[in-house]
């Protein structure tokens, strides 16, 4: 049951081997993955590097691109990983140490840090998630999940009714992130019904080709929507009533994001590398990255960086993007995870309750 963000993999029998060619590669690893979880984690850094610049039309249409796919491309790869995941004990407990845990520390840290620099008031809340900690509880939920969509008809289109109903269902905008869970379930199941002969459609030329045109079709889309549309409704976290728009945009909305996700995510998988780079070792280690990279960020926008005259200019926005590169790089090597491991990824075997013994 590996996370997107994490190191595991199924072994090849559980793979199935790299997306091009069917087998598996000489360390039993699927490199293609690891390659696709670093570049979307580049993206979502980058995206979240973006929000305290000054505003600006090309750069938001730049945003709401990135905001439509990266994703859906993790919740999609964690769909895949899961699914041979069952409702046993020791999966179940690994769930816990992996997902929930991390999540219970990382608001503590969080929040202790927001009172730090920002609010001295913030309160604790356990049940409402700091910015980017809403993805651990989620990706929790959607796993424990997975037997009710590997037994449904239509799993695919029956969360997409699901995802539907929760835009118009105002009770799901309270403390916990049910509109987040309930919005991107879509591609979690989505990611279960795949095999890895969808992914090896994705590495033929004409895929990669006409990938290309697509990219800049949809970039002029999202320059066009910009003054049109709010951005929030890519962040998947209100109903329409929340939203101020009426109750049947939630669903329209649910279908368009879902079909621009899915094209999209499968023009940006057409491009990861299937083989071994230097990029590998870095995406078994995207969860570090993911979770630390909130502090830089938000350290940078309370202590007033963003002010700088010079972000408002060209070479600014270049400049933010190449640092949130580097730094959510940097954050993903392997020397971090040994420094921060007990962590973000504590075994916790004290706590376990032993099985009772045979006889």
């Amino acid at each position: 049951m590996p996370s997107p963000l994490t190191s595991e993999q199924p072994r090849p029998t559980a793979a199935a081997g790299t997306p091009a060619t069917g087998k598996p590669p000489d360390d039993g690893r699927d490199h293609f993955f690891d390659n696709a979880k670093y570049l979307a984690i580049v993206l979502v850094a980058v995206g979240h590097a973006w929000e305290p610049l000054p505003s600006g039309r090309l750069v938001e249409a730049a945003y709401t691109l990135i905001y439509t796919f990266h994703m859906p491309v993790f919740i999609l790869i964690a769909g895949y990983f899961s699914r041979g995941f069952e409702l046993r004990p020791d999966r179940v407990w690994k769930l816990v140490t992996s997902l929930l845990v991390p999540y219970l520390i990382f608001e503590l840290l969080y929040t202790a840090f927001h009172r730090l620099t920002r609010d001295p008031e913030l309160p604790l809340s356990l049940l409402e998630p700091y910015w980017l900690l809403w993805f651990l509880p989620a990706l929790f939920f959607w796993r424990l999940s997975t037997p009710v969509w590997q037994a449904v008809r239509a799993p695919v289109l029956v969360s997409l009714a699901v995802a539907a109903v929760a835009t118009v269902s105002p009770a799901a905008d309270g403390t916990l992130p049910l509109q987040r869970i309930l919005q991107f379930l879509p591609f979690y199941v989505l990611g279960l019904r795949l095999g890895p002969h969808h992914f090896a459609a994705l590495r033929r030329t004409w895929v990669r080709v006409v990938s290309v045109p697509v990219f800049a079709l949809g970039l002029l889309i999202a320059y066009w929507l910009v003054p049109r549309t709010s951005t929030s409704w890519f962040f998947r976290k209100n109903s329409a009533l929340e939203m101020d728009s009426a109750q049947w945009t939630g669903p329209t909305a649910t279908l368009l994001l879902f079909v621009a996700a899915v094209v999209l995510g499968a023009c940006f998988l057409a491009w990861v590398p299937r083989g071994r780079s230097w990029m590998t070792a870095l995406g078994t280690c995207t969860l570090y990255g993911y979770l630390l990279h909130g502090f830089v960020i938000r350290s940078l926008r309370y202590g007033g960086f963003y002010e700088q005259p010079f972000f408002d200019t060209t070479p600014g926005t270049v400049a933010v993007t190449a640092g949130a590169a580097v730094m959510v790089t940097l954050l993903c090597t392997p020397y971090v995870r040994s420094l921060l491991r007990p962590l973000l990824e504590p075994r916790l075997e004290w706590a376990r309750q032993r099985p009772p013994a045979p006889g």
